[in-house]
């Protein structure tokens, strides 16, 4: 069983540098520019200061892989909905490292009342990524053509979504459902 845990303050370089990897030679992010180990901490603070979930996969060699979910947007309506995120070290990618980390975001996220996770892949080419969560339940709901700009080529944005918990059969109690 591939151990799965919170993320600390002391995985953060480890998850720059992961990160900082798939900015650079990968187009499944849009950022051309590494972001500083302190950003990332930034980033890191704003997703657990919500209660919400970044979890890392580790081994005897360190940070395998994290990934982490988020409202889908600060608007209260999107309270319900949320959006994950995966990374996978290099070496490691395609061994399941990112599929065992989205099934625990999912279990977390639905812990937690979130009725919709949306996946926002970066490049219709990244088939690794679409895999993963096609695998999970997720299913494809849309495309952006050519809204990003990497590398000198024009890159798509897909999207898949999974329903969570009950998903959207009732309105929970408390929200003006009827």
């Amino acid at each position: 069983m591939l151990p799965i845990r919170a993320a600390t303050e002391a995985d953060l370089p480890e998850i720059q540098g992961i990160y900082a990897h798939h900015v650079l030679h990968g187009t499944g992010t849009f950022e051309e520019v590494p972001p500083s180990v302190e950003e990332i901490a930034a980033r890191w603070r704003a997703v657990t200061g919500h209660g919400w979930h970044w979890l890392v996969a580790t081994d005897a060699t360190g940070v395998l892989g994290y990934s982490y979910y988020a409202q889908l947007r600060e608007r209260s309506a999107y309270r319900y909905s949320c959006e994950d995120a995966v990374y996978v070290r290099e070496d490691v990618r395609g061994q399941g490292v990112g599929k065992a980390l989205v099934a625990r975001l999912i279990e977390a996220a639905e812990a937690q009342g979130f009725r919709q996770m949306l996946a926002v892949i970066g490049d219709s080419e990244n088939v690794g990524s679409m895999g993963v969560h096609a695998s999970l339940g997720f299913a494809r709901v849309g495309v952006l053509r050519a809204v990003g700009l990497k590398f000198g080529r024009w890159l798509d944005t897909v999207y898949m979504q999974r329903a969570l918990g009950a998903g959207a059969a009732d309105v929970p109690a408390g929200t003006g459902g009827r």
